[in-house]
């Protein structure tokens, strides 16, 4: 049964920059919930991420939508950001500063149980969790990527990815094509992750974005890989989390 949620807004800081969080959470939940990292994709913490952090807290958890771009720094959500995220393309080790101390905050929240914390995300967000988990930190216990870039930074780390990993991916999606999702499997067998795919025949890129109708860049919304992909993370963090 989908939960009535109550929402705020905060920060956290990194380096003496503030950054925005935008959290949902269950009224009224008498004992600490799990917690869902919500990481958003190229166009930053606007609108359409609070709404998804708004239907995660409905299936039981506190979600916080966090924002690594800096406090008010915002994309256009139909238009071109590669200026936002090529900073973070180019030096993965900022980007996870960023997203650590984001989960961290999230961790410190009241009513937050901090030995169980998961993470979405979508499309650039979906790159941002899968550098959660391969970074390890201690309390991450599962993260999910819809349509995300899966490439990793050099793939030369080693050290075992302690978070189980889900990947929802449209196999027709011309930003992760197959070579790619390839050498992503490899990665998480060489470091070995609790990890498993859905890849969804004939869906593009940000097939979960009904607004998303680029068919020429390879970008469309595709309504049963939309479905099937937030029922299986419903029943990923059921038994993660």
């Amino acid at each position: 049964m989908k939960q009535e949620v109550t929402t705020s807004s905060g920060t956290y800081a990194v380096g003496g920059t503030d950054f925005d969080l935008y959290l949902a959470a269950p009224q009224a939940a008498e004992t600490d919930l799990p917690a869902v990292f919500v990481a958003h994709a190229w166009d930053g913490l606007n609108a359409p991420v609070e709404e998804i952090a708004r239907r995660v807290a409905g299936l039981g958890y506190v979600a916080v939508a966090v924002d690594v771009y800096g406090s008010g720094v915002r994309g256009d959500p139909v238009g071109d950001n590669s200026s936002l995220i090529a900073p973070f393309l180019e030096d993965r080790s900022v980007l996870r500063e960023r997203l650590l101390t984001g989960l961290g905050a999230i961790a410190d929240l009241d009513g937050v149980d901090s030995t169980r914390l998961g993470a979405i995300g979508y499309c650039f967000g979906g790159m941002c969790v899968l550098e959660l988990a391969r970074a390890v930190p201690d309390n991450l216990k599962g993260v999910v990527s819809f349509h995300g870039l899966l490439s990793a930074d050099g793939g030369s780390e080693t050290k075992p990815i302690r978070a189980s990993v889900l990947i929802e991916h449209g196999w027709d999606d011309p930003l992760a094509p197959s070579a790619e999702f390839l050498a992503f499997a490899d990665e998480m067998d060489r470091r070995g992750a609790d990890w498993q795919a859905h890849v969804h025949g004939g869906a593009m890129h940000a097939f979960t974005f009904q607004r998303a109708n680029m068919p020429e860049k390879g970008i469309v919304y595709h309504g049963k890989a939309d479905r099937r992909s937030w029922a299986a993370m419903a029943a990923f963090f059921e038994e993660v989390l």
